[in-house]
């Protein structure tokens, strides 16, 4: 394998050198509406287990604020996170599994509506369907983005419309899956004297051989998910 870069274009080819599986999953009891209702409206003392890299590989660019949805679509079967793949020809994250989001904008009264404007205009979710719960930390990017995650549950029997220039596929994950640390895998390479660790959750592509490669700032924000909901009431 060749040597690794900053940027990282190839993130399956990284060596995997551990798996969080000594970590005890979610109690199912907490994966529900009704109990992350409650857990946002009272949340427990909560450091984020991974801020991100600040802006490491960026320090020319000047800190942009930016925010997510973490839409958790309440099924029959449970709660599923919506996510998305970006497409092959963006200057950033291209290809990349994503939350549906983006930078703020001057109209933004704050994040929150950063994060639903960029929802509706990425994949078509109205936000009448959205019931905003609360916010995680911010999460600052290799691309010195800083990211506020908007945590909303999403009822069912919308329907999407992709913006064909910036997302390629949504797709759903259940949150059991995610909220499982046996299912995150470490990843870690070196290049020039410096080391980067990060994060990957693959889930499997329906009726294909490969999966989709949850990793970087999107697994990082599911594992803060995890610690916040993982902690003691």
């Amino acid at each position: 394998m060749a040597q690794p870069s900053a940027r990282i274009t190839q993130p399956q080819t990284i060596p995997v050198i551990g798996v969080d599986e000594h970590l005890p999953p979610v109690d199912p009891g907490r994966l529900t509406a009704q109990a992350l209702r409650s857990r946002f409206a009272a949340p427990p003392l909560y450091t984020p287990e991974i801020p991100g890299d600040g802006g490491r590989f960026a320090p020319e660019r000047t800190p942009t604020p930016a925010s997510v949805l973490v839409p958790l679509v309440m099924r029959d079967d449970g709660l599923r996170v919506l996510l998305t793949q970006r497409t092959a020809h963006l200057r950033d994250h291209a290809g990349q599994i994503s939350f549906p989001g983006g930078r703020a904008e001057a109209h933004d009264a704050d994040a929150v509506a950063t994060a639903l404007r960029e929802t509706e205009e990425e994949v078509g979710l109205a936000r009448h369907h959205i019931e905003v719960i609360g916010t995680l930390p911010h999460y600052r990017t290799v691309t010195s983005y800083v990211v506020t995650p908007v945590v909303g549950l999403v009822q069912p029997h919308f329907e999407l419309t992709l913006d064909d220039n910036e997302v390629a596929e949504a797709f759903e994950v259940p949150l059991s899956f995610l909220m499982t640390p046996a299912n995150h895998r470490r990843h870690r390479f070196e290049w020039d004297g410096h080391t980067r660790q990060f994060l990957s959750m693959p889930w499997p592509r329906p009726g294909a051989d490969d999966s989709y490669f949850i990793w970087g700032a999107t697994a990082a924000m599911l594992r803060n998910l995890y610690a916040f909901l993982a902690q003691p009431d």
